[in-house]
């Protein structure tokens, strides 16, 4: 009998040490949980919400391979053209979510684009902000394009927008069924406390839209730099410059308006037909457009002509169509300059600043696409510019009365 009960307490104890180690194995301390990436659908594709928080984000952007050519610009070998590479990468930074005033967004982009100039010197361009802002409903804050240039331009890769650059800015839009209300105070680079004013009224439909926009140009002429040379707040100084604005000791501002007219399938399907004009009553950066190009050649324009030129008015039309992965379009404007002033010589065989007249302009645009496949596509396009001094002063240009310049490009992007 003792035998027996030793044996059973044994056993007894055995099933017990056992049971113990199996309970410590089933309460064994188990891996955190893991926040995984969630997908965020309320923006559209491309967005997640960012681990731990209700903020969604989307990182987009490209990298771009550009061969391009243009004649009338010399080149070291002594020929009439130019032709270059470059190879561009940007980065989109899109992030947003609900709050109990709107959508809080926050965008920034940067981006770098390498080329090689004459002389095989390779410019690696560092990264820098091409635009960052931030939006809460509809008010805009931030660094990007002038209010001016929303929704402006045809449908070439070369739009042929007035007035286009970014800048500072503070906005507001008011939206309702597809129109909209925009008013926006934008910096003038001048360093006074009064800013430049740009307001925009426009409608988007399934038929297409229209818009109207007007901007008042608060400071036009700076003065001379230390050389002498006039700064204009117009834009870039090519050697050409609004002659209007020489020694103007009554600087009061400029106005300039702006409208179009987008029709949308209205000859066929996946048709766009828009039609665009502008006008300047005084020489202002709100009506300036790059009718030149250049292609490699830093701080040497056509003939001493800069790309940048005073608009007073223009009038252009644009059309596209795709064929599935197959696109075209085509885009042209003819405008007219204010009268232009330039360094020359003056009746008394002095160098001085010289009133060359206006001059009449066009620009042609027209290029074709091809989808190769998801996010990877090619675009071949070509250029023609004209500007005609005939009713100014010629021996400014060398003895001719008439500039121009063709420019194309082909161009591969690997989007995502």
């Amino acid at each position: 009998m003792n035998i027996k009960s030793l044996l059973l307490g044994s056993a007894a104890a055995l099933v017990a040490v056992s049971g113990a180690r199996a309970a410590d194995a089933v309460v064994m301390a188990e891996p955190e949980p893991v926040d995984y990436v969630r997908v965020c659908d309320v923006y559209g594709a491309g967005f997640y919400y960012i681990p731990g928080t209700e903020t969604c984000l989307q990182i987009s952007g490209y990298v771009r391979f550009k061969i391009a050519a243009a004649s009338d610009v010399d080149n070291e070998e002594g020929d009439d053209y130019q032709a270059g590479s470059n190879v561009r990468v940007r980065l989109n930074f899109d992030a947003r979510e609900e709050t109990e005033l709107g959508t809080l967004r926050a965008f920034a982009r940067v981006q770098s684009t390498n080329s090689f100039q004459q002389g095989g010197t390779d410019t690696d361009d560092t990264y820098e902000m091409d635009m960052g802002y931030i939006q809460l409903g509809g008010l805009t804050m931030g660094y990007l394009d002038t209010l001016w240039t929303e929704g402006d331009g045809f449908q070439t890769d070369t739009d042929l927008p007035v007035g286009d650059f970014e800048t500072n800015r503070v906005s507001y839009t008011f939206a309702v069924a597809g129109f909209t209300a925009a008013i926006s105070a934008e910096e003038d680079g001048t360093g006074d406390a009064i800013p430049d004013v740009v307001a925009r009224l426009g409608y988007e439909g399934g038929w297409g839209g229209f818009y109207i926009a007007g901007s008042y140009d608060e400071t036009v002429v700076l003065g001379d730099d230390e050389d002498g040379f006039p700064v204009f707040a117009t834009g870039t100084n090519f050697g050409l410059f609004p002659y209007d604005l020489v020694d103007d000791s009554e600087d009061d501002g400029a106005f300039a308006i702006k409208g179009a007219v987008s029709l949308k399938d209205l000859l066929v399907a996946n048709s766009e037909l828009k039609f665009e004009g502008s006008y300047a009553f005084d020489p202002s950066r709100y009506s300036t457009l790059q009718i030149f190009d250049n292609v490699n050649t830093v701080g040497d324009d056509v003939n001493n002509f800069g790309g940048t030129i005073p608009v007073e008015w223009q009038v252009g039309a644009g059309y596209s169509q795709s064929f599935g992965k197959l696109g075209v379009a085509v885009a042209g404007v003819y405008g007219q300059t204010f009268d232009l002033g330039a360094f020359g010589t003056l009746d008394d065989g002095t160098v001085g600043i010289v009133n060359v007249g206006d001059a009449e302009y066009y620009r042609l645009v027209a290029n074709v696409g091809y989808e190769i496949t998801k996010n990877f596509s090619v675009l071949g396009e070509l250029s023609y510019a004209n500007l005609d001094l005939s009713d100014s002063d010629a021996a400014f240009a060398g003895g001719d009365d008439e500039i121009d310049q063709t420019t194309g490009f082909v161009q591969f992007v690997r989007s995502f």
